[in-house]
């Protein structure tokens, strides 16, 4: 497979390497609105090699597939090109910087049948997985209690932070799209809270550092969330899922970032996660290795648009709430993402 890249940052390099690296693929073309950033990323990954722009990858038949890693803004004129083209497009969250944008290719991707997939890689990670299997399975029971952590070891640099959409859409989108996931079940209601207790320019961007979240689901089950982008201890991505027969842990592992204050306890030994890259490296391998099986099959794809939609808009009703001081419906902010 011949296989084009757009977006030659951090995680479009670390992607580069992962799909570069499948034995289906024969070439990886990347490309970047800077061309030397473009040619430093192919230059490192054997089998890769700079496009001259990424316009050159949206002509139909110049690749077999269209992985998409550059800035968000870029994000729905990149898929639509790929769709457009007929080629089958791998997607980084977001699909959009907003809802409305979000609905546009949505409507365009399944108007066409085009294949789509979007990066939510929590999905591929294999506690995860295991979470959903042990739910679905019953070995659980009835579900209880649902609980989702999210803290990065270190803040982003302040000149990310006023476009990111800030921390429910830019980081929890992760925690709200594995919910559903994991669960099988859909956010009804969101009561969130937010505080800043770390650099002002999250404040001055209008966000904040530290969250909490309160969901009701369709069934009643109630999920809590918390975040912090300042989790000392290291970066700590965990979910409990507590039945009427068992609880299961996500990411309570070696490198947990946390200690015990028990006597004796000794758990975890390992030195904690840094960062999500090395954290779910499994986790990106197996999402890059199944958009590939996708697009040489035909799909289904593992992650749809509509399903980073519905992660979206628990988002959009959890910064709502948090500015607005109260519980906020899906069915509110459903309506208005229908109407767009």
């Amino acid at each position: 497979m011949r296989i084009g890249l757009v977006g030659a940052g951090r995680i479009g390099a670390s992607h580069a390497a992962a799909v570069a690296a499948r034995p289906e693929v024969d070439e990886v073309l990347v490309a970047d609105i800077d061309p030397g950033r473009a040619a430093a990323v192919a230059g490192a990954v054997a089998g890769a090699r700079p496009a001259a722009s990424p316009e050159d990858l949206l002509a139909p038949g110049a690749v077999d597939a269209l992985v998409v890693a550059s800035a968000t803004a870029s994000h729905p004129d990149l898929i639509l090109g790929g769709v457009r083209a007929g080629t089958p497009v791998f997607c980084e969250k977001p699909v959009a910087p907003d809802v409305p944008g979000t609905v546009r290719v949505l409507r365009e991707v399944e108007r066409t049948g085009a294949l789509v997939h979007i990066g939510l890689m929590r999905r591929f990670d294999a506690g995860y997985a295991r979470a959903r299997q042990a739910l679905r399975s019953g070995e659980l029971g009835d579900v209880h209690r649902v609980h989702a952590v999210t803290c990065d070891a270190a803040p982003p640099p302040a000149g990310y932070v006023p476009t990111s959409g800030g921390i429910f859409r830019d980081c929890h989108v992760h925690d709200f799209d594995i919910l559903r996931w994991v669960t099988g079940r859909e956010v009804e209601e969101v009561h969130a809270y937010g505080a800043n207790r770390g650099a002002a320019y999250f404040a001055e961007a209008g966000d904040v550092d530290t969250s909490a979240a309160v969901m009701r689901l369709d069934d009643g089950t109630l999920a809590t969330l918390q975040g912090s982008r300042y989790n000392g201890a290291g970066y700590d991505v965990r979910m409990e899922v507590a039945g009427t027969l068992g609880t299961i842990a996500v990411g309570l592992d070696d490198r947990t970032a946390l200690v015990s204050a028990e006597p004796g306890a000794a758990f975890p030994e390992g030195r904690p996660w840094q960062e999500f890259w090395s954290r779910f490296t499994p986790a990106y391998e197996a999402e890059i290795a199944a958009f590939l099986r996708m697009a040489a099959e035909g799909g289904p794809s593992p992650c749809t648009v509509a399903d980073a939609l519905e992660a979206v808009l628990i988002a959009d009703a959890a910064d709502r709430s948090m500015r607005m001081g109260r519980p906020v419906r899906l069915a509110e902010v459903r309506e208005e993402a229908v109407a767009a």
